[in-house]
């Protein structure tokens, strides 16, 4: 299956690899080995082409390595600078068109890591003046692949690739804290009645519920933080299975070290590079965040169709943006259809989760070659959220309006309420209230003031708003 977004005239190069001959097309940078992935795996259809942050991501690893390689004294100036030149345009977002690999594959990433060091051999022929597929000139294998393992080199070059989408999320994250803030403030002054069960509770502001929302999204945002500097911990430097086979001594500190000044961020070398190479949990730990990121969001987005509920026959304490006609049997219906499409996205990532912590257990003695479709399950949950958090902030939290007649109007015939003069009249009392107000539908205000228990100053004074919705120390 031909999948190449580049011009082609029908020429071709032929290049062997282990099982044969093939026929690449002359203008592909990349090679057989990229071929028989192209015609191997056709899962996600999800091609890396479509995700510049990890072909930066190869660039960035392919360069540390070739650097340290060099200082190693293992590569000439001439072989060192075509491949920095190569792995630069890569991290500028050059050469996207030749990544046209599905994300989803077999080989533990051997493919991408593959399709890599092609495309980077090939443009460094190119930086040196031959011809593409004359590796003994430029190897992908000898020269660019030197001192490295898929099973290294690709997790690490996840890891990056990752980090680099994580600045996306954190981005979207920030955005609609943002949006939350600011509706905390705008209905700080509007007195709603929370609730408990779906039963009536006690008094707060509508700007509290807000503010809810804007402190989970920021609680949420801190732990994913967290996750994701457990993917700076990478294990360049191992090799096959940790060991470092093929290296020489030096070289994983060397490479760290260039990766690092490449990057500025605080990457590590893992400490034991056995137990590296087959463990995932950096993965599943930033998978998990995004996990919780969407049960928070999707709670929101509950409440957010239930405050909207109506017009007329629900809660209806807040508007949402109208988007669509809800119906097509029922004229004038409009259904909060933001909240709901989010929902279903925060749905997909908390089956996500469950995906990369099944891959993630599927480890076998030195390797776990389930690492792409871990890669690809984070990749979808970060972009699917990021549009998600996008289009709730924009589509709907910005455009939220409080009716605040009706929030003003549940609380003041709430049974709720009742809950304020318990520290005055005591809980009997209050019940007894409650239970009457319940029966015959008086307000616990009115029946309060029958009985005598409290005067009207006192009854103002307790159910100020004010006194309701924070701690307060009340004086009779």
């Amino acid at each position: 299956m031909e999948r190449f977004s580049f011009a082609t005239s029908g020429k071709s190069r032929t290049e062997h690899d282990l099982l044969g001959y093939k026929e690449v097309p002359a203008e592909a940078l990349f090679g057989i080995q990229t071929l028989r992935c192209i015609e191997n795996f056709d899962i996600s259809r999800d091609y890396l082409s479509e995700y510049p942050e990890f072909t930066k991501a190869l660039g960035i690893v392919k360069m540390g390595a070739v650097l340290a390689n060099h200082e190693l004294g293992l590569i000439n100036d001439e072989i060192k600078d075509a491949i920095v030149e190569a792995c630069k345009e890569l991290m500028d977002g050059k050469h996207l068109e030749h990544f046209p690999i599905d994300m989803v594959q077999g080989g533990a990433g051997t493919s991408v890591n593959m399709n890599a060091n092609e495309v980077i051999a090939n443009r460094a022929l190119e930086i040196m003046g031959r011809e593409k597929g004359e590796y003994q000139y430029c190897s992908p294998n000898d020269h660019v692949n030197m001192a490295q393992s898929t099973n290294d080199a690709y997790p690490t070059a996840m890891h990056i690739g990752l980090y680099l989408t994580h600045f996306h999320v954190r981005e979207a994250l920030l955005a609609i804290i943002e949006s939350f803030e600011k509706k905390e403030k705008e209905f700080a002054h509007v007195i709603k009645m929370g609730r408990t069960q779906l039963q009536d509770a006690v008094p707060m502001t509508l700007g509290q519920s807000f503010g809810a929302y804007r402190y989970a999204m920021k609680h949420e945002l801190s732990r994913l933080e967290k996750a994701a500097k457990e993917l700076l911990f990478i294990n360049m430097g191992a090799t096959a299975i940790g060991t470092g086979i093929t290296s020489e001594p030096g070289y994983a500190e060397a490479c760290i070290k260039h990766i690092r000044e490449i990057t500025g961020w605080d990457i590590r070398l893992a400490e034991d590079l056995v137990e590296a190479t087959n463990d995932t949990s950096s993965m599943v730990f930033y998978a998990s965040a995004l996990k919780m990121i969407a049960i928070r969001l999707s709670k929101i987005c509950n409440d957010l169709r239930i405050l909207s509920s109506g017009p007329r026959a629900g809660l209806a304490e807040i508007n949402l943006p109208p988007k669509q006609p809800g119906s097509s049997i029922m004229p004038g219906k409009v259904n909060p259809v933001i909240p709901e499409v989010v929902n279903q996205v925060c749905f997909k990532v908390i089956a996500n989760e469950m995906a990369v912590s099944l891959a993630s257990e599927a480890a076998q003695l030195e390797l776990n070659v389930m690492e792409p479709v871990m890669v690809h399950s984070i990749v979808e949950s970060s972009d699917w959220l990021i549009r998600a958090l996008d289009t709730l902030r924009v589509e709907c939290i910005d455009g939220i309006i409080a009716n605040e007649s009706n929030c003003r109007h549940y609380v003041e015939h709430s049974i709720g309420i009742v809950t304020a003069l318990k520290p005055f009249i005591g809980y009997e009392n209050c019940s007894e209230i409650a239970k009457e107000a319940l029966k015959t539908g008086g307000s616990v205000y009115n029946l309060v003031m029958e009985k005598g228990l409290l005067t009207k100053e006192q009854l103002d004074t307790i159910l100020d708003p004010k006194h309701m919705v924070k701690p307060t120390k009340i004086t009779l």
